[in-house]
């Protein structure tokens, strides 16, 4: 399957080049991040899994910088959920490494939704 086919925000524009399948392009940094959604609150609790890379870190006026998230959550009960979301600035782990937090709800499916809250991976966890 082409990459154009795959559809979402993350392969479209940012010098995506749809007529040559070179993939390479300039980047700043992403974290992965990986967690559960809170259980619903209806007749059937259950859970949802999910793992990603975030985009790219965008500017904030104080210095800082922020991450976009999409993906969807595992597919369980004949359902998935969307998750679409911001990070929180970056907050310093030390030797001068970083995480964000991230808070939101996923998209409402089956009648019901999800709340989530985690902190990204460090980035580059093993670089100098």
């Amino acid at each position: 399957m082409h990459l154009s086919n795959l559809g979402g925000s993350n392969l479209s524009g940012n010098n995506y080049n749809k007529n040559n399948n070179n993939c390479s392009r300039k980047q700043s940094h992403t974290h992965e991040y990986l967690g559960s959604v809170k259980v619903a609150d209806r007749d059937d609790p259950h859970t949802h899994r999910f793992a990603g890379v975030t985009g790219e870190a965008l500017p904030l006026p104080n210095g800082s910088h922020f991450h976009e998230l999409e993906n969807r959550t595992d597919f369980f009960d004949e359902h998935f959920h969307l998750m679409c979301t911001k990070t929180g600035p970056a907050i310093s782990v030390g030797n001068d490494r970083h995480v964000h937090f991230v808070k939101g709800m996923t998209s409402v499916d089956d009648n019901h939704c999800h709340n989530f809250q985690f902190a990204t991976l460090i980035e580059d966890p093993i670089g100098d």
